[in-house]
């Protein structure tokens, strides 16, 4: 039968089913395939938080989009052209997502009485189709029997009806693999890995995903294939990468760029908890991962690293934030370097664990008893977080600091291609260890001359040092709490070098010597001191961009982490009305770049999408007084590109008149 091939830009498809029904292999599969046929994309995987929801039900409906493109991409796509629904509740839960003429790919199999009352069906609505009252009309709807094909399928195999069944989601992605001309090779590939231990669930799974792109190409149902071209890209080596996965890789980054050993103290907590499995895969590159009991020894075991001159790490999200925040303080005091990575979720408390958010900045900024100043760094895209994890080591390392690294939900789930770097574009990172002969002075008892600060040669402990160190040529004066004069931070000294043993902990430090201190005007010296270490990390952040190509936008948007992508979709949106506006997205938030201040106010308006009630809202009004509006969510979901859009043209009317 001669098939009409369509060519078409962009889709979106979303696969949806219970959370046992594989639905995120599925959509990965997808997705590996996607990019191996050269299409840019962004995926949104959504999932319930337990383990194995209730079966059948609309809280345990498991869902993965994904938006490929011949073109550049920014989000995973505001609604689905395609949804592949495995049973009445993904039906049920999608179908108010979907636009009028969407495709629905529907397993009949799984339409019971049970099952669908289970997703609050009094009726059948595949039993109306075509009818008056048909509750799918404005859908192109495909049933097809998913699960009864596949069991026919793989009865070879010996598999019981159960087994047999969960290879439904094969059989639905080499259907949509030829609907959409997906490549095949590299997932009978990827089956043939994954369950090689077990030869008929391989050989199953194979001739399921094979069935189904056999039924594509001979089933009537489908008379239309679609095309979708590749995307132009930068040359280079491509792969698909999720936001934990680069971040991952960013810290290893991170580590052999500065010549440090890796430490990761963490306690597994959704969505961070990949960090900690894929960093334990890289001991090769120096990587020390320990899986602690509790979220504060997880911090621990990082500032201990630390301390011993490795690279302190800890992974979390918002709940693990909140538990550290007393040892991150700590770090503050000791001056240590430690990169603290926040994969936010939803709040509080509990909250939603699987679901998104941008909620922990203003805990980031000031979540710690006293004036304990942190640096805050954010990715924007998931190929981002291996940029933002080799910047916040940069800075952890250079100015001995913790820094708060707030990646969320989205970011970490979701996934797009990302150019491998060169290792010779990465920066060097130096961790300039303290080192005796830095700190050696004329000998007093020779010269007459006094060590520097006039302190007696025996008044701190952490002074003394026998006089064959230096060789005749002084004696060593280390001063733990001194201070490059150029970044403010003090000499990180590895235990155990002579002379340089000096004594650490949380209780305020004298400005030099590091000894315990309680006089007044000392402790107010180092809170100032530690403030301005932190405000001083701006001149080396370069100065922003601002996306404002015709130069006539008098409407300013600024963004922060993973609204970039729903923020550049609607900004696109105004400019194909002919409208004029300006974009500007921050990577650093405390500090804030040196230019942000006259960027600001440029502008006669400036909004700030994001998923709060308005934190980076809140700071940027305080810190530079300009009216920011504030536009947010927080529904455990990212921004749709046209509810921005139509924010951005109210606005834009505003200023303009309803011109648009």
């Amino acid at each position: 039968m001669a098939r009409q091939v369509k060519q078409v830009d962009r889709v979106i498809i979303r696969f949806a089913g219970d959370s046992g029904d594989g639905m995120q292999l599925t959509g990965d599969r997808f997705t590996q395939e996607s990019a191996t046929f050269g299409n840019d994309l962004v995926t949104l995987p959504n999932f319930p938080a337990e383990i194995r929801a209730p079966q059948g039900t609309l809280p345990g409906v498991s869902s993965f989009q994904v938006h490929f493109a011949d073109h550049d991409v920014l989000t995973a796509g505001d609604a689905p052209d395609v949804l592949v629904a495995m049973n009445p509740a993904a039906l049920k839960a999608n179908l108010s997502d979907l636009p009028k003429g969407a495709a629905i790919i529907v397993d009949t199999a799984d339409f019971t009485a049970r099952n669908l009352a289970k997703a609050g069906y009094s009726s059948n609505p595949l039993e109306t189709l075509g009818d008056a009252n048909d509750q799918l009309g404005d859908f192109q709807v495909f049933p097809v029997d998913l699960t009864g094909m596949t069991v026919e399928t793989v009865k070879e195999f010996g598999l019981s009806r159960k087994d047999a069944s969960r290879t439904k989601n094969m059989f639905a992605l080499g259907l949509l693999s030829w609907l959409y001309g997906r490549p095949t090779e590299t997932t009978i590939a990827f089956l043939g890995k994954r369950f090689a231990k077990v030869e008929d669930i391989r050989d199953a799974n194979i001739a399921a995903f094979k069935a189904g792109w056999n039924f594509g190409e001979t089933t009537e149902a489908f008379a239309v294939q679609y095309e979708v071209k590749p995307a132009p890209m930068a040359p280079g080596v491509y792969r698909i990468v999720s936001g934990n996965l680069a971040l991952a890789y960013g810290l290893v980054a991170g580590g052999v760029q500065s010549g440090l050993d890796i430490v990761l103290g963490s306690y597994p907590i959704t969505p961070a908890s990949d960090i900690l499995h894929e960093l334990s895969k890289h001991k090769a590159f120096g990587v020390t991962t320990v899986q602690a009991e509790d979220e504060i020894a997880g911090i621990g075991v990082a500032i201990g690293a630390s301390f011993s001159g490795k690279l302190g790490i800890t992974s979390t999200s918002g709940p693990g934030v909140a538990l550290k925040s007393e040892a991150i303080g700590l770090a503050v005091m000791t001056e240590l370097p430690l990169v603290v990575v926040d994969v936010q979720r939803g709040g509080p408390s509990t909250g939603l664990p699987t679901k998104t958010e941008q909620a922990d900045l203003l805990q980031a900024m000031f979540g710690r008893n006293g004036e304990a100043p942190v640096p805050i760094v954010a990715p924007q895209s998931p190929g981002d977080c291996f940029d933002a994890a080799v910047e916040a080591v940069r800075i952890a390392v250079t100015y001995r600091t913790p820094v708060m690294l707030l990646s969320d939900g989205y970011l970490a789930n979701g996934s797009e291609p990302w150019r491998i770097p060169e290792v010779d574009d990465l920066p060097t990172i130096d961790p300039n260890f303290a080192r005796p002969d830095d700190f050696v002075v004329p000998d007093e008892r020779n010269t007459g001359v006094p060590p520097a600060g006039g302190l007696a040669p025996d008044a701190n402990p952490s002074l003394r040092a026998s006089d064959d160190l230096t060789a005749g040529r002084g004696r060593i004066q280390f001063l733990p709490y001194s201070r490059n004069p150029q970044t403010l931070a003090r000499p990180w000294a590895i235990p155990g070098t002579p002379g340089l043993e000096h004594r650490i902990g949380g209780l305020e430090k004298q400005d030099g010597t590091g000894n315990i201190s309680y006089d007044a005007d000392n402790h107010a010296l180092m809170v100032r001191t530690r403030q301005a270490k932190i405000d001083g990390i701006a001149k080396s952040i370069a100065p922003l961009q601002v996306d404002d190509p015709t130069g006539r936008a008098r409407l300013l948007v600024v963004g922060w982490g993973s609204t970039y992508g729903p923020i550049g979709a609607g900004v696109r949106r105004i400019r194909r009305r002919g409208g004029h506006i300006a974009q500007v997205h921050l990577r650093h938030l405390n500090p804030f770049p040196a230019n942000l201040r006259s960027i600001l106010s440029r502008y006669d308006k400036v909004l700030c999408p994001e998923m709060n009630l308005g934190q980076l809202s809140l700071l940027l009004r305080a810190r530079f007084l300009v009216d920011v509006q504030p536009i947010t969510t927080v529904r455990g979901l990212p921004f749709q590109a046209a509810d921005l859009e139509q924010h951005f043209l109210a606005h834009l009317d505003e200023l303009e008149g309803p011109h648009l």
